[in-house]
């Protein structure tokens, strides 16, 4: 997993309340359990004015003009502006990890379904919720300023705008560890390797007869 530091980039919007991880990643989309590939498909049914289906080239379908991650000015963004609720709806990972693929590192938002949240942590996307005025002001300064950038620290727990303004926000210590890390549940087990290791070593002195057959 990609650990996240501290990061500034360009900010793009998902203006719209409850949005649900079908809408993220729609459901035809979830027959691979690889994690990457699903940037071509991230809202696919607001970004595309066809219907798309899995394993399609996505390069030649038609795009929907009105759909702001087709805009110019938003493209190469890295930072994803929301509304309350984002991610509700099923429990799919598939949607962080289109996320992700596509670029985002960051969503911002004033609340977050939990399971979407959680999901969020174990892929190496920062979920941050700020009070919904604060979502307000960054929305309202996005739209008035072409490659509007935002910094986002995680050591210091913080969101900077391009004026210097900075909002704090609250995370868990231990998802900051991981993400700060780059580890998922995978690399957690891992940091342990030589402790199982040793663990399997005595367990086969205690108790041989459960390792017949075994190498």
């Amino acid at each position: 997993m990609k650990s996240f530091t501290q990061m500034t980039g360009i900010a793009a919007p998902m203006d719209r309340a409850n949005v649900d991880t079908d809408m993220i990643i729609p459901k035809q989309f979830l027959k691979s359990i690889k994690r990457t590939g699903f940037g071509k498909n991230l809202f696919d049914e607001l970004r595309y004015l066809d219907e798309g289906k899995p394993d399609q080239d996505c390069s030649g379908r038609p795009l929907n003009p009105d759909f702001p991650l087709n805009f110019e000015r938003y493209q190469g963004a890295t930072v994803l502006l929301a509304r309350e609720n984002f991610g509700c709806g099923s429990s799919r990972e598939h949607a962080p990890w289109a996320l992700d693929d596509y670029g985002f590192r960051c969503v911002i938002a004033p609340s977050f379904a939990e399971i979407f949240y959680n999901n969020c942590f174990k892929n190496g996307l920062l979920p941050i919720v700020l009070e919904a005025d604060i979502v307000d002001q960054l929305f309202r300064e996005m739209y008035a300023e072409e490659g509007y950038q935002l910094t986002v620290d995680l050591h210091g727990q913080a969101v900077k705008t391009p004026g210097g303004e900075s909002f704090s926000f609250e995370i868990d210590e231990f998802r900051k560890h991981c993400l700060l890390n780059g580890l998922d549940d995978i690399g957690l087990t891992l940091e342990q390797a030589e402790a199982i290791k040793a663990y399997e070593a005595q367990r086969r002195q205690d108790a041989p007869w459960l390792f017949d057959g075994l190498r």
